[in-house]
């Protein structure tokens, strides 16, 4: 039986970004991250290590490649009406009316699958970090269809055309600043919890008031968080550089951080430059 949503201030995209900044810091960390330093070395010019550089490329190019799959499977689950017509309940014009029973299951199937990690998978080895990698990412993108639903392709297009490059100038911010933004990273992790809190509270009460502050703190914090995550890898970097199997759970960990503050910051940004659809 379909799940009809709520009409109010409050919109499915919102709420989603609740989701998704819970899983952001619920993330399982592997005992190659648990005891990363968080002083910047200073016996090298980071900026001319030859290992760091092909260490953050590849995380980079899966962060890529993870976003390039979640495009698509956000197409496939909206345009084509027989796998649509599976999770979500549309208006005649094409737009969202509400979520099937199995559309609530992916919904919230990425945070279930990071809660079982966080219990049963505290140590990854690399293939497991990359199944699970993969996995999130399928999982999230196969939620992401919504967009399509709620907003109209060109804008979709061109918020992610910002968001790129506001998250590439972020990154090299995170990567190029010789401050130390650990203390930065820590009041962020702080009010991400904060909107999770909001989001959910606003659910039931549909304050549009509300609904905007969410939004505006939500780019300030996920904007601020890429810096952050980007130095903390460069960190992590230098603590398994010697080890080829916590290189793999880095770049597989570290990956999976950086898309899903590239996939908080569009769904903010999202609802302040989409054009909603009719």
């Amino acid at each position: 039986m379909p799940m009809v949503l709520a009409s109010g201030g409050s919109t499915p995209d919102i709420q989603g970004a609740s989701i998704t900044g819970a899983m952001k810091r619920a993330l399982p960390m592997s005992d190659f991250e648990r005891g990363t330093a968080r002083s910047i070395p200073q016996a090298s010019d980071m900026s001319m290590d030859a290992g760091l550089r092909a260490f953050m490329l590849g995380v980079y190019n899966k962060m890529a490649l993870g976003l390039l799959l979640s495009a698509a499977l956000a197409y496939a689950t909206s345009s084509i009406p027989a796998v649509a017509s599976l999770l979500y309940v549309t208006t005649p014009t094409g737009a969202l009316a509400g979520f099937t029973l199995l559309g609530q299951i992916v919904r919230f199937a990425p945070l279930a699958m990071v809660l079982v990690a966080m219990l049963g998978m505290r140590n990854m080895s690399a293939r497991t970090s990359g199944i699970y990698y993969w996995s999130i990412v399928t999982a999230i993108g196969a939620g992401l269809g919504i967009w399509l639903l709620i907003y109209t392709g060109a804008s979709v297009f061109m918020t992610f055309l910002i968001t790129a490059t506001a998250f590439g100038a972020l990154s090299l911010v995170g990567y190029t600043t010789k401050k130390d933004l650990s203390g930065f990273g820590s009041f962020l992790i702080m009010g991400v919890w904060g909107l999770v809190i909001a989001s959910l509270v606003n659910m039931f009460l549909h304050l549009p008031a509300i609904y905007w502050i969410i939004n505006v703190v939500g780019v300030l914090i996920f904007a601020g968080l890429t810096a952050y995550d980007t130095q903390r890898l460069k960190m992590t970097y230098y603590q398994v550089k010697d080890s080829g199997e916590g290189m793999a759970v880095a770049t597989n960990m570290g990956a999976l951080s950086l898309y899903l503050d590239f996939i908080n910051l569009f769904q903010f940004l999202l609802a302040f430059m989409g054009g909603r659809r009719g």
